[in-house]
């Protein structure tokens, strides 16, 4: 009730900006759309399927990109926070890389996989790796070494230590890191939608830039802003019933 309550009073917040300011004229009234408006936009677009196509358009990039980056960087994170000589070669490589803006790169990913869809996903994969794989290591890393001690005085093999000790024990902090990275794949993806893109909700948005409809660029911005909610909840519920299950076990 509470999340509906401030979701409620943040859109009222914003009919009565918007409403005010056309009272008022402090600025162009077509520069602040009314939610009625976005919502009318949104309404048309989804009647002729074309908001469906975009959504699902930016989500299977987001998927396949984040999907990738997630398994490199929970594969490699376990290893460098397992083996210390790896960690140790694998440090400066990503202390140097990580703190380069994205876009920086973007134009070079177009060179080298054109403006088809190769280039939209290596760039969400590129992105939102760094991120992942440097909270999955730290999260793997602050595991209790008592745990695994005591595991091992048991007789686990070090699979076992792995899959029964570390993996359950970095969970929070390994579904923290892929919320992260949900987050950046959505935020660069209309990044990466800018150039060379047909569909998408980035592409929604500079349609509607260059035509000139801010209730399109509102919608499209709401869009994802909804999509990223809906899949941070999904992965909230997964890490519960994770959780639970390691419980109850």
């Amino acid at each position: 009730m509470s999340r509906a309550a401030a979701l409620a009073g943040a859109l009222v917040l914003w009919a009565a900006i918007t409403l005010g300011n056309r009272w008022l004229g402090v600025v162009n009234p077509v520069l602040l759309p009314t939610p009625l408006e976005a919502g009318a936009v949104a309404l048309e677009l989804g009647r002729s399927g074309e908001l469906l196509r975009h959504v699902l358009t930016s989500l299977g990039r987001v998927a396949q990109g984040f999907g990738l980056a997630a398994v490199a960087a929970l594969g490699l994170g376990l290893l460098v926070g397992l083996c210390v000589p790896l960690r140790l070669m694998a440090e400066p490589v990503i202390e140097f890389v990580r703190p380069i803006p994205p876009l920086a790169f973007l134009p070079m990913f177009l060179v080298w996989f054109g403006l088809g869809e190769a280039s939209k996903v290596a760039f969400i994969g590129y992105t939102t790796f760094f991120p992942m794989f440097v909270a999955i290591a730290a999260s793997v890393l602050r595991v209790d070494v008592v745990l695994l001690r005591a595991a091992a005085s048991l007789g686990a093999s070090r699979a076992d230590l792995v899959r029964r000790v570390m993996l359950p024990a970095a969970l929070p902090g390994i579904v923290v890191a892929l919320r992260v990275g949900v987050g950046l794949a959505l935020f660069v993806i209309v990044g990466a939608e800018f150039m060379g893109a047909d569909a998408g909700l980035g592409y929604l948005i500079m349609d509607g830039r260059m035509f000139f409809n801010p209730a399109q660029i509102v919608m499209g911005a709401l869009a994802l802003g909804l999509l990223g909610s809906l899949i941070n909840t999904l992965l909230l519920v997964a890490e519960r019933r994770l959780l639970h299950g390691r419980a109850a076990s």
